[in-house]
């Protein structure tokens, strides 16, 4: 089969290469998918450089969410058991893990539900506790992560604030619904959302950046409200000043999604219910901006990492299966 994969850690464009591998032999409670479609995502990229929190032994295959068809022929989400990652023809995954594909979502759509989307309802149900009317505050809202969230803050009732950088961002988060649109480049963020909040600030902020999103954040966070720390891809891991949560009453609350899998799966999957139930009636749909071949992974994972990408990009390898 084909696979891309890492010899070395460095820059994704540098390090990936495709090769004619054996197929992966699954191990105990692991099982073989024929790989559909594999959503790129920013840890994809991380793996590469070698600079994620896991560190799969070299050579490995990147691609950490995928649409794929078990052996009995079941179409599934899942995330790939590294070494053997998505960016391949083949890939294994645990078979307690296995999550059904949305009907009313095609495989590059199906990828992208996962990890984004779980993220997002975690981050804003579970941990900030959302409610219709609040302001939800989202930066990179046209991204793969933040476009989940905007759209998971308009199912939920909230009026969704994006910030963005740059005009095409701009206009991808209008598509996505946003009311509020601030870009980055051409506004200073902290005057704009407090124009449009009239100086209230929002009351739950999603941040899957850091860096100067953050302090921007803790500027803008209003009266009991809630800053969910989801990621740090501006590179810059923030030192917040406690002092400053104390005496202006806000809440910092840190989400790593990948624990719900050990520490409460049953949760995992009564979040795929429920975002399933929003794809069916069309509240949520994967930003998916590009499709690219197996050959094109390479490339596609390195302007993700460059940030230079709006929604999300898959590799799709089933072509005549889109619904």
């Amino acid at each position: 089969m084909q696979a891309w994969q890492v010899h070395e850690n460095g820059e994704p464009r540098e390090v990936m290469r495709l090769a004619e591998v054996e197929r992966p032999t699954p191990g105990d409670g692991q099982v073989l998918l024929r790989v559909r479609a594999a959503n790129i995502n920013f840890p994809d990229a991380l793996l590469c450089r070698g600079q994620y929190q896991v560190r799969p032994p070299l050579p490995f295959t990147p691609g950490v969410e995928i649409c794929a068809e078990t052996e009995d022929g079941r179409r599934v989400i899942a995330n790939p058991a590294l070494p053997y990652g998505g960016f391949a023809e083949y890939a294994v995954a645990d078979a307690r893990a296995l999550l059904p594909a949305p009907d009313s979502l095609d495989d590059a759509q199906a990828a992208a539900l996962h990890i984004g989307y779980q993220t997002g309802w975690f981050g804003l149900q579970r941990r900030a506790r959302l409610e219709a009317g609040e302001t939800l505050l989202v930066h990179a809202a046209a991204g793969g992560v933040g476009s989940a969230a905007v759209q998971l803050g308009k199912a939920a009732g909230a009026t969704v604030i994006g910030v963005v950088g740059g005009a095409e961002k701009a206009a991808a988060a209008r598509e996505l619904g946003c009311d509020v649109v601030v870009d980055r480049r051409a506004e200073d963020v902290v005057a704009a959302v407090k124009e449009a909040t009239g100086g209230r600030g929002a009351d739950v902020i999603y941040d899957p950046v850091g860096g100067e999103a953050y302090a921007q954040s803790a500027k803008l966070v209003a009266f009991e409200g809630r800053i969910v720390v989801v990621g740090f891809a501006s590179g810059t891991i923030p030192s917040p000043a406690l002092n400053h949560a104390l005496v202006k009453n806000y809440a910092i609350l840190g989400l790593h999604w990948g624990l719900y899998n050990t520490k409460n799966p049953e949760l995992v999957l009564h979040c795929h219910e429920r975002l399933t139930e929003l794809a069916a009636r069309g509240a949520i749909r994967p930003l998916v901006s590009e499709r690219v071949p197996l050959e094109g992974a390479a490339d596609a994972v390195q302007r993700v990492a460059d940030g230079v990408t709006t929604g999300r990009l898959a590799v799709v390898l089933d072509k005549g299966a889109a619904v």
